[in-house]
């Protein structure tokens, strides 16, 4: 088992000592480690904040300091203020801090939003992309900023020396050349990075929390364009679906009833792990977690952006009840609290996260009595041990399902996803159900005559399905996925 740090060095908390020194006064050695600013004054002789650039947790992305008159960057909380790595004594630090945890036996980062370090030193105002609020998105002039690479140049000597690994969190990225400039294997800079295109893919025109809606064909277009990509320029994939940040892929992605949740775990499983990059499993997603009850009050949530989003909504729009509604619904299907509901290891009181006169720091999901991690550890056909399946598979078959190319098959499906895994003449097709219902898949009209052989299959054993895939008409029942040489 290898150990990897969270690195966080866009921002730290407004308690760390450097802040501290930072905001006692303009003179302050530490006053340059931050990015602060002078206000402006409209016409009627108002301050306002130096640009109109949103933060990412709602409202302006500047905080007025009484102490010392002058504003602080903070494109996420108040209470995380941003470093300004035009500094020197900043970019040191953080080397130090890296040489302290790899000193200490750490394996390597997770370098949290690490594309937002370099900021173009303008601050200009962000284009008017959503006419009802004066706080637009900055993310053209904060992330992937001008020395970017130079910093990523950087890190990555450190990691080197250290033979370390490292995986870049990089929102606000689509161009190919961008990311394959921090992740190309011949560059030194990051290992590889988590793209954010597909957990945006349900987001609203101009909000987060407003509805959006999504085509499968947009799912698989995504991950097209970034494995044949990658595969051809000798860069590496992070394989996500969910984090921290994001709900559940049960309900985002595969949008399943509860009746066929285990099915849709799987599905998701194999449509994910055998793709060309590194997979990532989020705590919980092994075992089929859901995003929180729809039935939740506001007071449940813990998520600081959605709670921000609901009182600026109260506060600027107190009697559009239906306003109200569709933002309650959006909050259960896409806050940060579906990914963050404690752990659900056993259907004892509270999931066994914590003892029974004890409460949690949120409420635990109330399904852990059936969906949990001894009940699934102890079942052979639960989601956690099909996970241990296609892991192994992915092993099992190395040269195919990590070194082989990825090709799309039946593009234009809304109902099936399925691609072609091949290297040198061995090739193996990954083909998914993504619907409730029994599908008859028509294999020859597709590219493939034949499944030469059934490596996996979410219901039942290889074995006893491969009759099923040996013709050309091939049934699939709901959320069904199989994996198979052909």
């Amino acid at each position: 088992m290898k150990l990897l740090m969270d690195l966080v060095v866009n921002h730290t908390s407004d308690q760390n000592e450097w802040f501290k020194q930072s905001r006692s006064s303009k003179d302050n050695e530490y006053r340059n480690w931050y990015v602060w600013k002078p206000a402006k004054y409209d016409e009627q002789g108002n301050r306002q904040p130096p640009n109109n650039w949103v933060s990412h947790f709602q409202g302006s992305a500047w905080e007025w300091d009484e102490h010392t008159q002058e504003y602080y960057l903070h494109l996420y909380a108040t209470e995380q203020p941003d470093l300004n790595w035009e500094h020197p004594p900043v970019r040191k630090a953080v080397h130090e801090i890296m040489r302290f945890w790899l000193d200490k036996g750490a394996d390597g980062f997770r370098m949290d939003v690490i594309n937002f370090v370099s900021k173009d030193q303008r601050f200009p105002d962000a284009p008017v992309k959503d006419p009802r609020t004066p706080w637009q998105w900055g993310d053209k002039y904060y992330a992937n900023g001008p020395r970017l690479h130079e910093y990523f140049q950087d890190l990555g000597k450190i990691l080197k020396e250290y033979d370390a690994f490292s995986v870049g969190e990089m929102p606000f990225v689509k161009d190919t050349e961008e990311v394959l400039r921090a992740v190309q294997f011949d560059r030194n800079e990051l290992n590889m990075i988590f793209n954010f295109e597909h957990v945006d893919i349900d987001h609203g025109t101009y909000d987060k929390f407003e509805p959006g809606s999504w085509k499968l064909t947009d799912l698989k277009a995504f991950f097209e364009r970034w494995q044949t990509f990658m595969y051809d320029n000798d860069g590496w994939n992070a394989l996500y679906f969910e984090n921290h940040d994001q709900p559940r892929s049960i309900d985002r992605y595969a949008q399943a009833s509860e009746k066929y949740r285990t099915e849709a775990g799987k599905m998701l499983a194999t449509i994910l792990a055998l793709k060309s990059g590194t997979p990532f499993v989020y705590q919980g997603q092994e075992i089929g977690t859901r995003n929180v009850p729809i039935e939740w009050d506001m007071d449940e949530y813990k998520d600081l952006d959605c709670l921000n989003h609901w009182h600026r909504l109260l506060k600027h729009r107190p009697d559009d009840k239906e306003a109200h509604q569709s933002a309650r619904r959006e909050y259960q299907k896409k806050s940060r609290d579906n990914g963050r509901t404690p752990v659900q290891w056993s259907s004892a009181p509270n999931a066994g996260f914590t003892g029974p006169n004890a409460k949690p720091w949120m409420s635990v999901n109330p399904d852990y009595v059936r969906f949990n991690a001894e009940a699934q550890v102890k079942d052979p056909k639960s989601i956690y041990n099909y996970w241990a399946s296609v892991l192994g598979l992915r092993k099992k078959y190395l040269d195919i399902f990590v070194y082989g190319n990825y090709e799309l098959v039946d593009r234009d499906s809304q109902e099936i996803f399925a691609y072609t895994r091949q290297y040198e003449d061995q090739k193996a097709l990954v083909l998914a159900n993504w619907t409730e219902k029994t599908l008859e898949w028509d294999s020859a009209s597709n590219g493939v005559k034949r499944a030469k052989e059934v490596l996996l299959n979410t219901y039942d054993s290889a074995e006893s399905v491969k009759e099923r895939f040996s013709g050309s008409k091939w049934e699939l029942r709901p959320f069904e996925a199989v994996v198979a040489i052909v």
